[in-house]
């Protein structure tokens, strides 16, 4: 572990920018060429949210590592930036590429499928901790309230997961499986805290 903390140290954020802007260059190239199948649309949201929900995951993930000796902390900012960069992309795919910006349907759509509206929480949740994601912010708010304010991380992870597993049709594995590491990633923390209060 003491390896990998090392090694971590030396590897500078920049590469986690690098890697995460990766998904969306390969989007734009597949979107280009053709290479999303016969609803590129379609395709487009779902690889964008897809991602959005797991560069969230990973930044959620950041705590309970450091419980046991990895140390990652530095990246959790970019992670978090991330996850709420490709879940706006998402979004905007929506309203801009499935729906034409036509806003009646966006209203009806929100009021008519309940994932689009868990969905919207979600993102919802996720705006003011990409407001506050900077020093700047940490120093204005206070340590503890900027810590509390970002537990609203696990609302957006809990209704991004839920909004997958009800726009996928029947019970596939994969978003109950996003779902399931959520809650246990949740459970986690929230015994983290009931000891802190101990």
């Amino acid at each position: 572990m003491q390896a990998i903390n090392a090694l971590a140290r030396r590897v500078p954020t920049g590469v986690v920018w690098a890697a995460g802007a990766l998904p969306l260059v390969w989007v734009v190239w597949a979107a280009a060429s053709n290479q999303l199948g016969p609803d590129p649309v379609k395709a487009i949201e779902l690889r964008l949210g897809l991602w959005g929900l797991q560069f969230l995951l990973a930044s959620l993930c950041i705590t309970p590592l450091r419980r046991v000796g990895l140390n990652l902390i530095r990246y959790r900012r970019a992670l978090g930036v991330l996850a709420f960069l490709y879940i706006a992309l998402h979004f905007l795919a929506w309203v801009v590429l499935d729906m034409g910006l036509r806003w009646d349907e966006v209203l009806r759509d929100l009021w008519k499928r309940p994932y689009i509206m868990l969905g919207m929480v979600g993102l919802l949740a996720m705006l003011p901790l990409a407001l506050t994601s900077t020093d700047r912010a940490i120093r204005r708010l206070g340590a503890a309230r900027w810590r509390a304010l970002h537990r609203l991380a696990y609302l957006a992870a809990m209704a991004g997961a839920l909004h997958f597993v009800i726009l996928v049709k029947g019970w596939p594995a994969e978003p109950l499986l996003y779902a399931a590491a959520i809650a246990g990633l949740l459970l986690l923390r929230l015994n983290g805290l009931r000891r802190l209060a101990a």
